[in-house]
């Protein structure tokens, strides 16, 4: 069967196609619209459709839209119950018959697409088809998904059981709104003075400089209920720190709400993982929805619940209901489901179409005979790398295709880095670093080839390599392994010949309210607009240096 996938009705619109159980492509549409999550999650922007990367996935596969046998839509109007988030009814209403009326606006958006074949997949089993379906040997394990806000639930548990086509989901729990983790956070958020149902990251990072020292009412606040799910009631933010607004800089205050906050769902979490156990009895749990994207609360899971394997959705927002309403129904239709071959599941383009790019923008550049020493090299003298390479990453994090590379081992480039990005400097910097070194430097689960969890950087390597260590001494570590990414593999091993370190620092490839670089002429845009040394694209690299010596503007 060919499915495609649509992820559309709150935030990070998305699509993905799967081909006889295989994913062949998947894409968010911000990456083609250039705007940051796509819309805004409001009930008015739910007709807009994620039109770029449906048609570049079709096209990607070589499909037109008459080929397809079922799409999949990651949400079910006739679950909706309007009101249930005490937002106003017929705002909420609205929303639902944006949704009903859907397959006809995607078969005005994709010519030749008949509507009957639109089939409404509700919103948390897409969350949960996408992890645990995209994981490694699918369906097996349990499965917690949490999240903002569906139809009229925040929070599911279960598993596939039974096979493909011979079984189904089976629910454990299913929590009801408005009791919602991911719309407490939210609601955090932006008490804190940061872009809610966006900028989430931003508050985990903030954390790390507070004490939880609001625990306690927070625990009167937010618990669970003994049956699966749990309670959230309404928090005065504003008698236990003041509102903050986005120019305000931040106090003690507020780092403590944040990490009281991130303390008490930690808790939570690992409550509700261990009666998702007791229901289950799996080794291993998988994980989406956004409050998937949690590192801090991903590695407390991994230490501490009763399962021995976490395996964690690269694209666990919403963006990845897309991929797991696809998944869903080819599971449905009997499919033998492939696992998800990793994140890399965007666009690409050949040598020879990056060397027309770059000859259009009369920009000097050259190919060297060793791409990964030539970046090593410029790393190793401490510049600042912008790094395009193969197809782009599907979900939030830069993984080795999109990315900005650095050297670790000066603490100021955590500075530099957010200058460069343009973001607020309390936020940490990522590394990469080779599989096989992993555990020689960092502690926790290993290998974490997605970015999802945090490690403790050994004491003995603090301060060879600064600039990836936290305030709390942690690292949102990147493990390659060579048979997945050899050219970034090949990258790391030439870094660590010239400076002993086997570690790169790795950030998104793109600036402060920007979608992350995804064609050439993004990457392009970027290098010109920002302070970078060296952009590496496909096998070419072009220096600013060289810009200079022709007279280019940079």
């Amino acid at each position: 069967m060919r499915i495609l996938g649509i992820n559309a009705i709150f935030h990070d619109p998305a699509a993905a196609l799967v081909v006889d159980g295989t994913v062949v492509a998947a894409a968010e549409e911000e990456r083609f619209s250039r705007r940051k999550h796509g819309k805004r999650p409001v009930p008015f922007s739910a007709w807009e459709l994620p039109e770029h990367a449906a048609r570049w996935c079709l096209a990607e596969a070589g499909l037109e839209p008459g080929d397809l046998d079922a799409v999949a839509y990651s949400y079910d109007p006739m679950l909706a119950e309007p009101g249930t988030e005490g937002h106003d009814a017929g705002w909420e209403e609205l929303r639902t018959r944006y949704a009903t009326r859907a397959p006809h606006f995607l078969a005005t958006a994709l010519p030749g697409l008949d509507p009957g074949i639109v089939r409404y997949v509700p919103h948390h089993l897409a969350h949960a088809a996408s992890a645990a379906l995209a994981a490694p040997d699918p369906g097996r394990g349990d499965v917690l998904v949490l999240d903002g806000r569906g139809e009229a639930h925040s929070h599911l548990a279960g598993t596939y059981e039974g096979g493909a086509g011979r079984g189904g989901f089976t629910t454990f729990a299913s929590q009801r709104l408005p009791h919602s983790l991911g719309l407490m956070y939210e609601e955090l958020t932006e008490h804190l003075g940061f872009l809610r149902s966006s900028d989430e990251y931003k508050v985990m990072a903030l954390a790390s400089y507070g004490e939880p020292r609001f625990l306690d009412e927070l625990r009167e606040h937010v618990r669970t209920t003994g049956d699966g799910g749990f309670s959230t009631g309404r928090i005065d933010w504003g008698a236990l720190a003041k509102a903050r607004s986005g120019e305000d800089r931040w106090t003690d205050d507020h780092a403590d709400l944040a990490a009281s906050v991130q303390a008490r769902l930690e808790e939570v979490l690992l409550e509700l993982a261990a009666w998702t156990h007791g229901r289950g009895g799996a080794e291993r749990l998988t994980l989406a929805g956004g409050v998937a994207l949690n590192c801090v609360a991903n590695s407390r899971l991994a230490a501490e619940s009763p399962y021995t394997d976490i395996w964690v959705q690269p694209a666990a927002g919403d963006a990845g209901t897309a991929l797991g309403a696809a998944l869903h129904l080819a599971w449905e239709a009997g499919e033998r489901i492939a696992p998800m071959p990793g994140a890399a599941l965007g666009r690409e383009w050949s040598d020879a179409e990056l060397a027309a790019r770059l000859e259009e923008a009369h920009v000097p550049y050259e190919r060297p005979a060793d791409l990964a020493g030539t970046v090593a090299e410029a790393l190793a003298r401490d510049e600042i790398v912008a790094w395009f390479q193969g197809r782009s990453e599907y979900g939030p994090r830069a993984l080795g295709h999109r990315s900005l590379l650095a050297h670790p081992g000066g603490a100021g480039n955590v500075d530099r880095l957010n200058a460069v990005k343009g973001r607020e400097q309390f936020r940490p910097i990522a590394p990469m670093v080779a599989l096989h070194h992993a555990a020689e430097i960092f502690e926790g689960p290993i290998p974490s080839p997605y970015m999802l969890f945090v490690h403790r950087v050994k004491p003995e390597w603090r301060d060879r390599i600064p600039a990836v260590v936290h305030v709390d001494g942690t690292a949102r570590v990147q493990t390659v392994a060579r048979e997945d990414e050899p050219l970034v593999a090949d990258l790391l091993e030439a870094f660590h010949a010239r400076t002993g370190l086997p570690v790169v620092v790795n950030t998104s490839l793109n600036t402060a309210g920007r979608p992350m670089v995804d064609d050439p002429r993004d990457a392009l845009e970027c290098f010109g607009s920002a302070p970078v040394d060296l952009l590496a694209i496909g096998p070419f690299v072009v220096r600013r240096s060289a810009l200079y010596e022709k007279g280019v503007p940079a």
